[in-house]
């Protein structure tokens, strides 16, 4: 059996490499053991996406669940995976959940995401305790269990968060591209009933995402872009694989940034629609929404990349809005996930509650903050090569970068070097896989790709002059 590293999120892997039934099968057995030693009785939810042999292994964890005293309800179709945190936290019986999904990862992968009984990702320990439970030798025999629609419910509750009547008064005619994911059916159905006129775009769900990447950005954006344009909508709206992040195609076939989507997204919930309280966004965000916060008198407080860290400030009561560093929006008021199909009608309310065309209104707020440009970027090493560089990285303190002088160093989370006029770029070695993660923002394209690129040289051992230690 592959090697499995089980964290608070759960555990992702190639098909080929080792995501199977007996992987599937390890893991169920030991979160049934986790959760059955102490709430024998209680219920698990379980849903799943599109891909390749998704429900068969939702079957079997679900069934083998079941053989530890808990009961469980499996979904009936694939769920976008806000769905089942919401679902977790308003079933007071209910200990945890468990989702057969990799995110917005290629086809050629599967994965398990856990959450726990408030709905939200499971603790450290309680990750630590499964992944020493996980033994080859899994339960053989499955038990019972109930097949329920999750989704239906999860979809009132988003719609009942919306002002529907400012969009039925517009009608915008919107193309919705589900990307064959898990928004396939449930995103155009949604919007319909926000008084949407639909365009449906890959509405169907396929096991290989229909050869795209499931993911809301370009180029898997580029067939939205064109029927947008070609149809004449007002603008459209990209889900990406599991239902966390969405992204908007203004009227011209633009893809708008993901963090100009945001600061509408926040400009509309605190000046239209008069909600307070504090944003939180990761280290690795644009400085956009810091703008954005700063021009509209909100607090903004920034934490390490990484979901659990957003979830555990969203859980403490003050947070309007937390968000992530790819676009991902939660809003702790309904439940605090990110959740692309909430984003999409928040950010479509948005829209039809000003004048002017979607292009127009996108481009207001880009003027507001400034123009930047954001990239990130993957830099992949062997583990020996990792795990140098991570020890290297705190003593780093670059003298300059891409010929810029450094205003200030942080290595709260990695090293983030900042410079003036808000430009600044990051590196981070992933807590999850053998690469690190860039980002670079600046006022131009030209200074971002610069700093990005000797950022890549960084992460691949090239120090150079410029730094010290």
């Amino acid at each position: 059996m592959q090697i499995i590293r089980f964290g608070t999120n759960g555990w992702h892997e190639r098909f080929e490499d080792g995501f199977d039934e007996k992987s599937v099968s390890a893991i169920a057995s030991a979160l049934g053991y986790a959760w059955g030693e102490d709430a024998a009785g209680k219920t698990v939810m379980v849903t799943y996406d599109a891909r390749h042999h998704s429900e068969e292994f939702a079957l079997r964890a679900s069934g083998i669940l079941s053989t530890y005293g808990l009961r469980v309800k499996l979904s009936a179709s694939p769920a976008p995976t806000p769905a089942l945190g919401w679902a977790v936290a308003c079933d007071d019986e209910c200990v945890g959940g468990v989702a057969i999904c990799a995110g917005d990862l290629p086809h050629e992968y599967g994965g398990i995401l856990v959450r726990g009984a408030d709905g939200g990702p499971v603790s450290e320990a309680f990750a630590e305790r499964v992944d020493s439970l996980i033994s080859p030798v899994a339960s053989a025999e499955g038990g019972a269990l109930e097949r329920i629609d999750l989704v239906t419910p999860y979809l009132t509750s988003v719609l009942s968060a919306i002002d529907v009547e400012k969009i039925r008064l517009r009608r915008p005619r919107v193309v919705v591209d589900s990307m064959h994911g898990s928004c396939s059916g449930s995103a155009a159905s949604l919007l319909r009933a926000a008084g949407c006129s639909v365009i449906d775009l890959h509405g169907d769900a396929r096991e290989d995402f229909g050869g795209l990447h499931p993911e809301a950005a370009e180029p898997w954006v580029d067939e939205c872009e064109r029927t947008v344009t070609k149809l004449g909508a007002d603008f459209g709206i990209v889900f990406d694989g599991d239902g966390e992040r969405c992204a908007f195609v203004d009227e011209r076939g633009r893809l708008v940034p993901p963090h100009t989507m945001l600061a509408l997204l926040l400009r509309h919930l605190v000046l239209r629609r008069g909600e307070t309280g504090r944003v939180v966004t990761t280290h690795a965000s644009s400085a956009r929404i810091t703008r954005e916060a700063d021009r509209l008198g909100v607090e903004l407080s920034s934490v390490p990349v990484g979901f659990r860290r957003l979830y555990v400030e969203a859980k403490v009561g003050d947070v309007l809005l937390a968000c992530d560093e790819y676009g991902g929006a939660c809003f702790p008021a309904h439940f605090p996930e990110r959740d692309a199909l909430l984003c999409a009608l928040h950010v479509v309310e948005a829209l039809c509650d000003e004048a002017g065309s979607a292009g127009q209104i996108f481009d207001e707020v880009e003027e507001e903050t400034g123009r930047m440009y954001y990239a990130h970027k993957d830099v992949r090493l062997d583990a020996a090569s990792l795990q140098a560089f991570s020890n290297l990285l705190p003593g780093l303190n670059p003298r300059s970068m891409a010929g810029r002088v450094p205003v200030a160093v942080s290595h709260a989370d990695g090293m983030k070097v900042f410079f003036e006029g808000d430009a600044w770029v990051m590196v981070r070695p992933s807590r999850t896989e053998s690469l690190v993660r860039v980002y670079a923002e600046s006022s131009t394209p030209g200074d971002r790709d610069s700093l990005l690129a000797e950022a890549c040289d960084l992460a691949r051992g090239d120090v150079g002059g410029s730094m010290e230690g």
